[in-house]
């Protein structure tokens, strides 16, 4: 197995091989003259490492663009590249060496996406809940002293109740102190009093 190019390289030296790309011009390289590279970087030639690099920005950049768009773009190829770089000694057919970098560059660009969707939707999702009412309604006093004992209350919904329920504080200052969106803390104090409405009706049934 070729020595492994990426262990006992600094963070700094990892930076500075993938800084250096901007500089790059693209020029007509061969599969053949990739796979030469590769065997040459898998040796620990840090020269031929950063020609490979370089020589795979352009193509790598073009296609994250269609899949990403020109403005995540370049996060996404910064982390494409630094995955080449950490698992180069890993490849084992030097000349399936662009094939493998484009399956890496659409495994990042894939969860690049998945991350971006999530956080957009978090960001819908919080904004309606900022935008909700908040619950009014106060639980009987008996029964938030033995919020503790419940089962099915979160602890994170247990921490809301007490705090805006027996602390009397606004839910904008339970939220500050949790550290948590507004809306997250109106989520949690409805997730809890329904069900501590739960409880009321299993206790008046025994």
């Amino acid at each position: 197995m070729p020595g492994n190019i990426g262990r006992g390289a600094s963070p700094g030296e990892v930076r500075t091989i993938l800084e250096n790309h901007a500089s790059f011009k693209r020029g007509r390289v061969t599969t053949r003259q990739e796979a030469h590279w590769v065997l040459r970087a898998q040796c620990g030639d840090r020269e031929a490492l950063e020609l490979l690099l370089r020589a795979a920005e352009p193509m790598l950049r073009r296609y994250l663009s269609g899949l990403v768009g020109g403005g995540d773009a370049q996060d996404v190829l910064q982390n494409v590249l630094f995955v080449i770089y950490r698992k180069l000694t890993w490849l084992e057919d030097p000349a399936l060496f662009r094939p493998w970098a484009f399956r890496i560059a659409s495994r990042e660009a894939f969860r690049w996406l998945r991350r971006r969707a999530r956080r957009a939707e978090e960001t819908v999702a919080e904004a309606t809940l900022e935008a909700m009412p908040a619950p009014v309604e106060r639980p009987p006093d008996d029964l938030l002293a033995e919020l503790h004992r419940l089962d099915g209350i979160s602890p994170a919904s247990r921490a809301v109740l007490m705090l805006h329920f027996q602390e009397d504080l606004p839910l904008a200052d339970v939220a500050a102190i949790l550290g948590i969106p507004l809306g997250t803390a109106k989520s949690r104090l409805a997730y809890g009093l329904a069900a501590l409405r739960r409880q009321l009706v299993r206790d008046r049934r025994t």
